[in-house]
């Protein structure tokens, strides 16, 4: 089983990491948010994995976008879980399911498993 990278194709880390996996010889499947969606079964599995104050990324522009009233109704798993099935650019990327359920964020492959 290989590991599955979430994100989106533009995302400076995502190519980042989808470059280094292929440089150390892990054949990485990638799934597109723009194209197949948010998963939200494996939502449910990150969340559980990472919390959802970790998996929301309030830094980027999409965060920065959303009306005042979304951003400050965001106040726990379920609230947080809305916006991120509504608006994927929300989701830190990447998020790297790993074959042993390992779940990682950003590009961090001091942090993956060997």
């Amino acid at each position: 089983m290989d590991p599955i990278v979430y994100g989106i194709p533009n995302c400076y880390s995502v190519k980042k990491a989808r470059t280094w996996l292929a440089d150390h010889g892990l054949n990485a499947v990638f799934h597109d948010f723009k194209k197949q969606g948010v998963p939200e079964t494996q939502l449910d599995t990150w969340l559980t994995a990472v919390g959802w104050e970790t998996l929301l990324n309030r830094k980027g522009t999409t965060w920065r976008k959303l009306d005042a009233a979304v951003q400050t109704g965001v106040t726990g798993r379920e609230s947080a879980k809305k916006v991120m099935l509504a608006h994927a650019s929300t989701i830190k990327r990447p998020v790297i399911a790993w074959p042993s359920g390992q779940v990682t964020l950003g590009f961090t492959p001091d942090q993956w498993p060997a």
